[in-house]
């Protein structure tokens, strides 16, 4: 867990917590995430965010029901396609759905992080979940091309944005660190105001709402929390959707996730 999740489960009186330095960018390279049928909803189909979601149950169970934007490829013959999946440097977002979450797309997942793709997700609960949650099945052809054409996703700005509002940030304009404390002690942008995400609701007298704010994070995950959040309380707000690493210094490093 991140340095600011140990702590609360310490607090919590855990004892035999640890803690992954490395961060979610260096996990993702090796192992698949995990998503639920809600966030698989909500997230990517509700926003139209674009990703590659892949139904690894045999084509039978397919033809029963299926979830909009799904391209049918059963696991077994994912390794063996690897070729008909986008380019590796665009990092399309894999997401994959089987029956329960289980075996079939635990072996596509480790097919696709085998051939070197890093943003690979599984659905916990499979198409159970999706149906135990009452959320809408397609009929009809199956697909089996894959189409991926990323796009920005709402509120993103651009790294070159980012760096010319970090350069010399303008009077009406804040810099939203929503990393955790810890982070922010070992180096921050020069300027940026820091409030873990977690915290950005009880402190929302702080952040103000006459400037246009902009969220950044370690990895853009966190800052797009950020954004949903105060973009419902009605700020002015973008987000930076990239992997940041900061110096003591204030120095800084952007690479595109």
């Amino acid at each position: 867990m991140s340095p600011s999740s140990a702590g609360r489960a310490e607090k919590l009186s855990y004892t035999n917590v640890k803690v992954y330095h490395d961060g979610l960018p260096e996990w993702t390279k090796k192992n698949y995430t995990v998503l639920s049928a809600q966030s698989l909803k909500e997230a990517f189909i509700d926003k139209d965010i674009a990703n590659v979601l892949i139904d690894v149950r045999p084509i039978s169970a397919a033809q029963k029901g299926f979830i909009k934007g799904a391209v049918t490829m059963p696991a077994a013959e994912v390794a063996a396609n690897i070729s008909k999946f986008p380019p590796k440097d665009k990092k399309p977002p894999i997401l994959l759905v089987d029956d329960t979450g289980g075996t079939l797309a635990q072996t596509a997942a480790k097919a696709l992080i085998t051939s070197g793709y890093s943003n690979v997700s599984i659905m916990t609960g499979g198409m159970d979940a999706w149906q135990a949650a009452k959320y809408p099945l397609e009929t009809g052809s199956l697909v089996t091309a894959i189409t991926y054409v990323p796009k920005p996703r709402p509120g993103e700005i651009t790294i070159e944005d980012f760096r010319k509002i970090a350069a010399a940030i303008p009077a009406d304009t804040t810099i939203l660190d929503v990393r955790s404390r810890e982070e922010g002690n070992a180096g921050m942008i020069k300027g940026a105001l820091l409030i873990p995400d977690e915290e950005i609701l009880d402190r929302l007298s702080e952040i103000p709402k006459d400037k246009q704010i902009i969220t950044h994070c370690s990895t853009g995950v966190r800052a797009e929390m950020a954004y949903h959040k105060l973009k419902e309380k009605g700020y002015n707000i973008g987000f930076l959707n990239a992997k940041v690493d900061i110096q003591k210094d204030g120095s800084y490093t952007i690479e595109k996730q």
